[in-house]
């Protein structure tokens, strides 16, 4: 299968406090690799570093080949082809659904308006939002934003998908509809990656586990076999009490 990320111990610090030491990690085309573990170890700040939002004090990120860290165009190019999904949504108030999905096409990219709106409409089908296309984000629910906020990252064409969080600020309602979109997606053979305390979803869509602890990869590997029993102690001990 062809390498799509590789990060090579990987540092981030915030002044003195060390938020990643030594992540070293490879992703494949295809793969749909689930991040794990207590909160403040570092999953979200990953992803965050990978897609160039935050500076690295150490390591290399190479997006397809291409190396990233202290490249400004290549931290462009890589956001081109990367599409991240936030916990909180982050639509635009004073757009529309519509409006919110092609504006980073239109204005940033500087595509043709007709064909990236034919692309939104359809995406809006993908996501099971047809109906709300014109509806502002305070008209709608959590769970209908979020689908909103899957459309827009989807609309750029991404060859990687980072989901950070991306059904905790949700009623329990509504939980289920994104990670329906979500199941949807992994069959389509998206590349993914996913911070989530989802672990039925990892077990189920994730082709892999990692579990993090203490800003480091404790473990990692097939999903199911990790929820099954995990190797380590420390990852035994959390999935059991978040899966049990």
């Amino acid at each position: 299968m062809t390498e799509i990320l590789a990060l090579d111990g990987l540092v981030k610090r915030f002044g003195s406090r060390t938020i990643l030491d030594g992540i070293s990690l490879n992703v494949s085309a295809g793969e749909i690799v689930c991040f794990v573990g207590p909160s403040g170890t570092g999953k979200s700040t990953l992803l965050r570093c990978i897609n160039g939002l935050e500076d690295i004090q150490g390591g290399r990120i190479s997006f397809e080949g291409q190396a990233v860290q202290g490249n400004p165009s290549a931290i462009r190019a890589v956001r081109k082809r990367v599409g991240m999904i936030f916990q909180h949504f982050n639509l635009y108030p004073h757009l529309t659904a519509l409006q919110n999905v092609m504006l980073a096409p239109v204005v940033v990219h500087k595509e043709a308006k007709a064909e990236v709106e034919a692309r939104a409409r359809a995406l809006f089908d993908k996501v099971r939002l047809a109906h709300r296309i014109n509806a502002y984000p305070a008209e709608m629910s959590g769970g209908e934003q979020q689908r909103v906020a899957i459309a827009r990252a989807l609309c750029t064409n991404p060859h990687l998908l980072m989901f950070d969080e991306p059904t905790s600020a949700l009623d329990p309602e509504t939980v289920g509809d994104v990670l329906t979109v979500m199941r949807d997606l992994a069959l389509e053979g998206r590349t993914m990656l996913v911070v989530t305390h989802e672990i039925r979803f990892a077990a189920d869509v994730g082709t892999r586990m990692v579990f993090m602890d203490q800003c480091r990869i404790v473990e990692q590997g097939d999903p199911r076999a990790m929820v099954a029993g995990a190797q380590t102690e420390r990852a035994r001990k959390f999935l059991g009490t978040i899966h049990g």
